[in-house]
């Protein structure tokens, strides 16, 4: 079984300084790693419109609505941090996970974030981490989602 999250989708020092960047920033990230057609980012920024995928904690998991589904190759991951937070709605986001599920598979996935995201001591560890390679090593769980 393949990793959804590798390390060349991770982004310790984000560039967007908008919602909308950072929804193209992490979509970017999935079409190179092979796992979406480019199509998908109008997927993911359709979804946005429907609902807020602001989910607290400095957390943010855009992905796109079941309309887009066959723009998803594979199931991947793509998890950005900023070190200034993005006004998401009126919420401050720091990390944004990307997240293409194929055939439903991300529901385990998006749990597997949730969890993480739930403790503040795991928030704080992926605040202070150093780099890309701190980052995966601190969300490698992901993988066995």
């Amino acid at each position: 079984m393949s990793k959804v999250l590798e390390l060349s989708q991770i982004k310790a020092d984000g560039t967007a300084r908008t919602k909308e960047d950072a929804i193209a920033e992490a979509a970017e990230i999935l079409i190179t790693a092979g796992a979406v057609t480019p199509e998908y980012l109008g997927f993911m920024k359709a979804r946005e419109e429907l609902t807020s995928t602001f989910m607290g904690n400095f957390l943010a998991i855009p992905h796109g609505t079941n309309e887009g589904k066959d723009t998803i190759l594979s199931s991947a991951l793509s998890f950005v941090r900023y070190a200034d937070p993005i006004d998401w709605d009126g919420n401050e986001v720091r990390f944004v996970v990307g997240i293409a599920g194929k055939d439903g598979g991300h529901m385990d996935t998006l749990a597997a974030v949730a969890t993480i995201f739930s403790d503040n001591d795991e928030v704080q560890k992926l605040i202070d981490a150093s780099d890309e390679e701190e980052l995966l090593a601190l969300l490698g769980e992901l993988n066995n989602a």
